[in-house]
């Protein structure tokens, strides 16, 4: 069934009463915070605003699911409800699908990778509906893709890196991607689920790995050598546990755990990212919107503080994918903006509590 996130119509203004902050470090003190159009208002002037009492509330920038996987309309709309007012797709197909999810007001703001680069030997090159277009089978080829993607539109490329001799692009290949994607003024994105892909990718220089290895955890030199590179990690534990569940090797989670604490304790940028869809062939499906509250969790459970699981999927990923108009509450931003029940530094399961959802100053209506 269609699942739709009904819009609640309001007033042009509205004035948050008594509200604290996530400030992007800790809360502030009981403040008025108004919504005026579509953006933060410099002003605190509540005349003619429609007034919410915010006591004992929580204030947060809306949450950006860093990995997601788009299908329809209807994956706004779950999003939204959930309080992810950005979504990052990591690749979709059919190509055309992106474009009209771009045009769909009122809901979850997007951007696209488009099509992904695949090896032709690689797994992917078999998921059913990948486009033809998306086998990269040499260096000559990768400038192509490269330059096609970006004239469809493509925000980032997006690569999938296999272990030496397991049918992804090759590391000449993967390298000229990287290059090819930087010269056009494009970040790129590299799917590596394994050690071996993992190593690739940090020998690539990709700005963004996504995924985290299950067949071993990362040591603290490999984590010192991608914070040193500045290079970032979407480590999907959403996925990695239900992944590992999946194929009955459960344990080997742990392996996930280990590698986030090291990243994190080596100072390399975090980002939440889901892994949500529910096309076929993916070994475990991540539900669109409620995922991000458990990926929170996950990253607390992993080491990261609250407030730090909180940054990893507000001020982070605005920064570091160049979304200068949000991730933050704050005059003249957008206004996608959470407020939930209780103290989320306190507890992050506090980021389920919603309250209240406004993308670009819309209110949505909260998921039950």
């Amino acid at each position: 069934m269609t699942r739709t996130a009904p819009v609640v119509p309001g007033p042009a203004r509205t004035a948050l009463l008594h509200v604290r902050v996530f400030d992007g470090r800790g809360l502030t003190e009981p403040r008025t915070v108004v919504i005026d159009g579509g953006v933060v208002s410099p002003r605190t002037d509540t005349s003619g605003a429609r007034l919410v009492d915010g006591t004992g509330t929580t204030l947060l920038p809306g949450l950006i699911d860093a990995h997601v996987h788009l299908h329809g309309a209807d994956t706004l709309a779950a999003l939204a409800s959930h309080g992810v007012t950005t979504a990052l797709d990591m690749a979709t197909w059919p190509p055309r699908l992106p474009a009209p999810l771009r045009r769909v007001p009122h809901l979850t703001d997007i951007r696209s990778a488009g099509t992904p680069a695949v090896g032709d030997g690689g797994p992917h090159a078999r998921v059913p509906g990948m486009s033809g277009d998306a086998v990269v089978r040499g260096p000559r080829q990768a400038g192509e893709f490269v330059a096609a993607q970006v004239s469809a539109g493509a925000d980032y490329i997006k690569i999938v890196a296999e272990a030496p001799g397991e049918g992804g692009p090759d590391r000449e290949t993967l390298d000229t991607l990287v290059a090819a994607a930087r010269t056009h003024g494009r970040k790129t994105v590299v799917h590596a689920a394994t050690t071996g892909a993992y190593l690739m990718a940090l020998d690539a220089g990709a700005d963004f790995i996504t995924h985290i290895p299950l067949d071993r955890p990362l040591d603290a030199a490999e984590a010192a050598r991608m914070a040193a590179q500045g290079q970032a990690c979407i480590p999907t534990l959403t996925m990695a546990e239900g992944t590992a569940a999946a194929r009955g090797v459960a344990p080997a989670y742990r392996n996930a755990v280990r590698s986030v604490a090291a990243l994190r304790d080596a100072g390399v940028p975090i980002l939440a990212g889901t892994d949500a869809g529910t096309r076929s062939g993916a070994p475990f499906q991540v539900e669109h919107g409620a995922s991000i509250h458990r990926e929170l969790g996950l990253l607390v459970a992993a080491g990261l503080t609250p407030a730090e699981a909180l940054r990893s999927a507000t001020v982070l990923p605005a920064r570091h994918f160049g979304l200068d108009d949000r991730g933050s509450v704050a005059p003249g931003l957008r206004a996608d903006l959470l407020l939930v029940d209780g103290d989320p530094l306190a507890d992050i399961r506090a980021t389920r509590a919603l309250r209240h959802i406004w993308c670009a100053g819309v209110e949505q209506v909260p998921a039950p």
